[in-house]
């Protein structure tokens, strides 16, 4: 079952940002494969895909953050949630790890 990705202002903003910034062009290639990824299988392994417990959804959704980049500095990560519908998947933040 494919996945239809909607984007919350924030993380419309964060895949703009990666978009703009030609230095940031390995970053935005890595997102992008990522949420492809996201979009046919959220359980894919090179996401690493696992609950966020200190965020919740507007709804009370649990958060799920999904590895873009693993072993590099700064590693980008993007965080979901299943919904509003079945064959939905809300990307809330596309953000580099802390």
């Amino acid at each position: 079952m494919n996945f239809e990705l909607m984007f919350t202002d924030q993380a419309d903003k964060d895949l703009t940002e990666l978009e703009i910034n030609a230095n940031l062009k390995k970053r935005l290639k890595a997102v992008r494969k990522a949420l492809g990824y996201l979009q046919i299988n959220p359980r894919h392994p090179s996401l690493n895909t696992h609950k966020f417990s200190s965020l919740q959804g507007e709804a009370g959704e649990e958060i799920f953050e999904a590895y873009a980049e693993n072993n590099t500095p700064v590693a980008y990560r993007i965080f979901w949630h299943y919904g509003p519908g079945k064959e939905n998947i809300t990307i809330i933040a596309i953000t580099a790890h802390p």
